[in-house]
């Protein structure tokens, strides 16, 4: 078995490093893809759109702060160390009193608006 040196392919990636790339809340980035799945950091604060992916589930990772997500009947709040999967069809809004810092799994194309659409839609495949 031969030692890993830095010049290796296997190189760790490090959630603290990805956020200080950028500042824009509500920006999804990508930082891996597994199969047909994207692994997606994204800082956020205030109040998201309602919305829902008719396709897919959606898996919310919180690594830092305590986020909301409110249903047409009721609200979820999933804290730091915790997550989340909003079941596919499932009208939804994401709320953050303070800066949280997301950790989001879903498959390659889905907008972050879902079906609504509009200003707040972000580019897929944002690498970083």
């Amino acid at each position: 078995m031969s030692d890993l040196t830095a010049s290796s392919p296997y190189t760790a990636i490090n959630f603290s490093q990805k956020y200080a790339l950028f500042s824009e809340q509500w920006t999804p980035k990508v930082i891996a893809q597994m199969n047909d799945y994207q692994f997606k950091v994204v800082k956020i604060e205030g109040d998201f759109i309602w919305h829902s992916h008719a396709d897919t589930d959606e898996t919310f990772i919180v690594l830092d702060g305590t986020l909301r997500i409110d249903f047409r009947d009721s609200a979820v709040t999933i804290n730091q160390g915790e997550m989340f999967v909003v079941p596919k069809g499932v009208e939804h809004k994401p709320y953050a009193q303070k800066e949280v810092k997301l950790l989001l799994v879903e498959p390659c194309g889905v907008l972050n608006t879902g079906d609504q659409g509009g200003e707040r839609t972000m580019s897929n495949d944002v690498w970083i």
